[in-house]
């Protein structure tokens, strides 16, 4: 049942979607999670949403893409909505969020510190924890001895069950195939340096983008 009211929730974004609602009446952190859960729709509101997901992850310094602890969930004139229903609640009313019962502070949006102010463990927001990101580093060459040197670091960041960012060191066989990175066997000297995001939205749809600097 949950999945289905999710579903709905989703239908009815791709409505929003296609209405002429500024950008800026609304978190940007609520658009992101909007768009990357329908895979990105073609609208002005997703246009610039990616554009902030991708700018965050252009070096430097890398920046979680998705901050849902910036997207007031639990704002919402529906107090029995699920989580995706008060997210299009937020977006669709266009106007400033209410914050009931919260200190007015300049971090009024940092509801909840590193994760969603709402339970978000459910699968249908599985496209949340879909998300990957890989720093990656590497160099090869072949040594005036003949030896192939190569050297690599690697970081992955990821989200956990409630939308918590976390980053820790990974390995070069970790990067997904849909990266450009590929060294070659044969020890040509070889140089790469990137940022790769991966994801998936609602349905399942991959998706993934690589910012070479």
């Amino acid at each position: 049942m949950t999945r289905l009211r999710a579903a709905a929730a989703l239908a009815a974004t791709a409505a929003f979607l296609s209405l002429p609602v500024p950008a800026a009446a609304y978190p940007v952190d609520c658009a992101i999670l909007l768009c990357l859960a329908g895979g990105w729709p073609a609208s002005a509101e997703c246009s610039h949403a990616r554009t902030v997901f991708i700018a965050r992850i252009t070096p430097w310094p890398v920046e979680p893409p998705l901050q849902i602890w910036n997207c007031p969930m639990r704002a919402s004139f529906h107090g029995a909505a699920k989580p995706l229903e008060r997210l299009f609640d937020i977006a669709v009313r266009g106007g400033p969020v209410p914050f009931i019962s919260i200190p007015e502070t300049p971090a009024a949006l940092q509801l909840v510190q590193d994760r969603a102010d709402v339970d978000i463990s459910d699968p249908a927001f599985d496209f949340v924890r879909s998300i990957r990101v890989f720093e990656i580093t590497y160099q090869q060459r072949r040594s005036s001895d003949g030896d192939c040197n190569s050297w690599g670091a690697v970081y992955m960041g990821t989200y956990g069950a409630q939308g918590e960012y976390s980053r820790r060191r990974s390995s070069v066989s970790a990067v997904p195939t849909a990266s450009d990175f590929a060294a070659p066997a044969d020890c040509r000297s070889y140089w790469h340096r990137s940022v790769f995001v991966e994801w998936r939205d609602y349905e399942g749809s991959y998706g993934h983008e690589e910012i070479h600097y």
